[in-house]
This record gives structure tokens, sequence and C-alpha cells, in this order.
């Protein structure tokens, strides 16, 4: 009896089309391989090894003991920066959505896509001249008497590094949720409106539940984006603590040290993976409540 083949019961048609497919996604495949999933894999390795090859959780020990600060501190700021970011672009979207004014919302719909278009080390280094003591926001508060010359502080700390990742990061949520509102039935939103309900209570008991999903898939994009930033910190806070990103510069070109290096990376791949985590159990309760 000569054994069954994988494929029988399939009809040679539909094999024919899976290995199509499977050649058509291999060049995908690969790249992400090639480009994601070898360097994890290898940067896990040099994390869990020490200078001999031999496992060991040293790298990890004096990650922690050296950096524990700047590690409570990215995960602190870039919460803090995907929150503001994800109040913004609720506020925003829901405006250019209920907006009763065409000039407003045209102004605004012009205005809050230029980051967009803005990389980050540009984004440092304008924000690096524009939050200085001597920078263009001090001018601009001393001008209109707001305050005087000797009350103007330079905000390049982490301050800066907040309002610089905000700023850039607001348009691609606010561009996500905004074209999820927009594509909602105009009829909940006029129903509402005839049940006699305002603006403000529209856009968070109506348009905020439903356009969830689509506004946790743009913070978890823009958290870790923002885990991977390593041109804002070092041109907007000169200070500590700092995030992980320049530490793990620091102790390459420094010290040549990629075992803590890769360790350093390690947290960040659990921070981003935490973000994932709370997005994938979040939507799994929306499916399962719906």
């Amino acid at each position: 009896m000569s054994a069954s083949s994988p494929t029988d019961g399939i009809p040679r048609g539909a094999a024919r089309e899976d290995r199509i497919g499977l050649l058509l996604v291999a060049p995908a495949l690969a790249v992400v391989a090639a480009f994601f999933v070898v360097p994890l894999g290898l940067s896990v390795l040099w994390a869990l090894t020490d200078r001999e090859g031999a496992l060991s959780l040293a790298n990890l020990e004096k990650a922690i003991e050296l950096y524990r600060t700047d590690i409570l501190f990215t995960l602190v700021l870039v919460s803090a920066a995907t929150f503001l970011s994800g109040l913004l672009a609720v506020s925003i979207g829901g405006w250019l959505v209920l907006g009763e004014n065409p000039q407003l919302v045209a102004i605004l719909r012009w205005l809050y896509r230029l980051p967009l278009f803005v990389p980050f080390v540009v984004a440092a280094q304008t924000m690096s001249s524009f939050l200085a003591k001597n920078g263009l926001m001090n001018h601009a508060l001393i001008a209109a008497g707001l305050i005087g010359p000797a009350q103007a502080q330079s905000f390049l700390d982490w301050r800066g590094v907040l309002v610089t990742f905000v700023w850039k990061q607001t348009p691609f949520v606010t561009l996500m949720v905004a074209g999820a509102m927009a594509a909602l039935d105009r009829s909940l939103i006029e129903a509402a409106r005839n049940m006699g309900a305002g603006r403000i209570r529209i856009l968070f008991q109506i348009l905020l539940p439903l356009v969830r999903p689509t506004l946790l898939v743009g913070l978890v994009l823009s958290f870790v984006t923002m885990l991977s930033v390593l041109s804002v910190p070092v041109m907007v806070n000169a200070g500590s603590p700092t995030l992980i990103t320049v530490d793990m510069a620091y102790r390459i070109t420094a010290h040549g040290d990629y075992g803590v290096a890769n360790a350093l990376g390690l947290f960040s791949c659990l921070m981003a993976s935490l973000a994932a985590w709370l997005y994938l159990r979040t939507s799994l309760r929306a499916r399962a409540s719906a």
C-alpha cells in the first residue's frame, strides 16, 4: 500500500494556486526574516550571553543596575506622549467631523498635517531652537507681555522631548481617527443632535466607542515608533534621565559593549510587546462583548 500524499484530496488547481501564492509572498517573508526576525534573534542571543559566549544574565543585570531610572523614564514619558497624542487626535478628529465652521475646519485640516512630512531629526532640531531659553517661544511670550525676560526658561529637558513627540505623532493618529470618524454613518450624529446631545457628548459617547479599534492601532504604532527614536532625546534633552535609545548608542560608541546595548534593546522590545498585548486584549474583549 502506498503512503498517502499530503496533497491527497486537494484539487490540483487549488494546490497549484497555493504554490503560486507562496511564491508571491516569499520575497516579503524573506525581507521580514532577514531584517526583523534574524536581528531580533541575534539581539536576544547577545543580550543573554557574556563576552566568552556562555549563557548569562550579566548583561541584563548590568543594564538594570546602570539604567533602571532611564528604563522607567522611557516607559513613563513615551506612555504620556502616547496618551496626549491620542487625546489630541480624538479632539481634532471630532472637531473635523462635528465642526460647523467650514473655514476653521479647513484651516485645522491643513495645519495638523504639517508634522507628518517632517522627519524626527528635523523636528528635534527645530524644537531645540524653539524651546531654548532664548528661543522663539520665549521671545514670543515676552513680546506678548505674558512673561518677563527674567522669567524665560529652557524647556530642553523631558518637557521638550514630550512636546516634540506629541507634536510629531498627533497628526499620524489624527489621520487614522478622523478618517474612521468620517466613514461613520452621519445619521447617527444627526439622530444624537435631534435628541439634544452636544458635540462633546456625541464625540465621547458615540464616535469614540465606534472608532476605538482604529485609535488603539494608531496609539500602539505611535508608542513603538517613539520607543525607537534617537535624534529627539539626543538633541532636545541634554540632561539625565534620558531615553534608553541614547544609552544604547552610548554603550556601543563609547564602550563597544554590545551585550548591555542589546539588553537595553530587549527591554524596549518588552515594552513594545506590552503595548501590543494590551491592544490585543482590548480588541478581544470588544469582540467578545459585541
